[in-house]
């Protein structure tokens, strides 16, 4: 019963297929092998953006860092929301990357309005040398809390951008979970949305450790490229990133693997708002769940073995509500989850 993280998980079939079939011989290095030459034409065909340049990274946070780094003057800020991933998780990584840029939090929540984002921008004057000029909007998509940014919501947001000439970037560290919940095309959700950079995770949802970073306008490639060597963060044998991502993309096992997930995850949700004390904080959209259980069901689940998200001691009062994160991977079989809803249930 492991719901800690989707990145705990083993990899998808074709991911470990596709690493098998490139682990033999010798390849061109530094990202000039030819499975490479296949994954930039897939995705290309894939999100209708024939000129787009793209990249792979080992990690989520490399893959956000240099990305906002080729978007970000040191001088500027990005607009993100406080429980964005750049701002809580990355250890200053978009900062040290942008060579000290600030982030600055929109709203009080995982998802920001245009008019929280407008009042954010304004905030800045555009031209006094005392403070941070405005920089890149910076979205999560799945949020933070296992939310999701409709289509006519990213429109909205980046439109607001557009009005103050400023790029947008996308952390899509669970973008398959996001776009097949919303049932549309990888370019709907991206450029053709106003997104002008997007981290395309791969490791969350089926691969031992990829993600793309693509740029819908070139005019980055080469900058990234820089700051990719600089940073460290270009691979030498890079055939097996290539491979990850071809067997990630091959016969859409990229939706097959987000479809899985967000299936366990609604199965997980539908049997636990049968639980009378369980308080959802969120309405589940993707393969996240966060709600409150008493500390006395939490004692009871970690007692069986769950392995979970927990926000609080297991020590204390036992009917105090706890806060946890439940998180749901391609993986994961249908009667370990049907085992945790029976422990919680009693």
């Amino acid at each position: 019963m492991f719901f800690a993280s989707d990145n705990a998980g083993p990899m998808y079939p074709s991911v470990r297929e596709s690493l098998i079939a490139a682990d033999a011989g010798h390849a061109v290095p530094y990202g000039d092998d030819a499975i490479m030459a296949e994954v930039r034409s897939t995705l290309r065909e894939m999100f209708e953006a024939p000129q787009a340049a793209v990249y792979l990274v080992a990690t989520g946070t490399a893959a956000n860092a240099l990305a906002l780094a080729t978007l970000t003057q040191p001088w500027q800020t990005v607009f993100c929301t406080p429980l964005a991933h750049i701002q809580n998780d990355e250890c200053h990584a978009p900062e040290f990357y942008t060579g000290g840029a600030k982030l600055t939090l929109v709203g009080n929540d995982d998802k920001m309005t245009p008019d929280q984002l407008r009042g954010a921008i304004e905030g800045w004057t555009k031209g006094d040398v005392h403070t941070s000029q405005r920089g890149p909007l910076a979205l999560t998509q799945v949020s933070e809390m296992g939310r999701i940014y409709s289509l006519d919501e990213l429109r909205a947001l980046t439109s607001v951008a557009a009005e103050y000439d400023l790029p947008c970037f996308m952390d899509g560290a669970r973008f398959s979970n996001a776009l097949v919940a919303l049932g549309c095309t990888p370019a709907e959700m991206t450029w053709k949305a106003g997104i002008d950079a997007l981290s395309f995770g791969g490791t969350k949802n089926g691969c031992a450790g990829v993600e793309a970073v693509i740029f819908f306008d070139p005019k980055h490639a080469w900058e990234f490229e820089l700051r990719r060597k600089r940073g460290a963060h270009l691979f030498s044998k890079h055939r097996y990133l290539s491979a990850q991502m071809q067997g990630y993309l091959r016969d859409d096992a990229w939706r097959e693997a987000a479809s899985a997930a967000n299936a366990n995850a609604a199965h997980l949700a539908q049997g636990l708002r049968d639980v009378p004390e369980l308080a959802l904080l969120a309405e589940p959209q993707a393969n996240m769940i966060f709600a409150t259980l008493p500390r006395r069901t939490h004692q009871r689940l970690h007692a069986a073995g769950a392995v979970y998200g927990l926000w609080g001691a297991l020590d204390g009062d036992p009917e105090e509500p706890v806060k946890m994160r439940l998180v749901c991977d391609w993986s994961i079989a249908r009667d370990q989850i049907d085992r945790f809803i029976g422990i919680a249930k009693g």
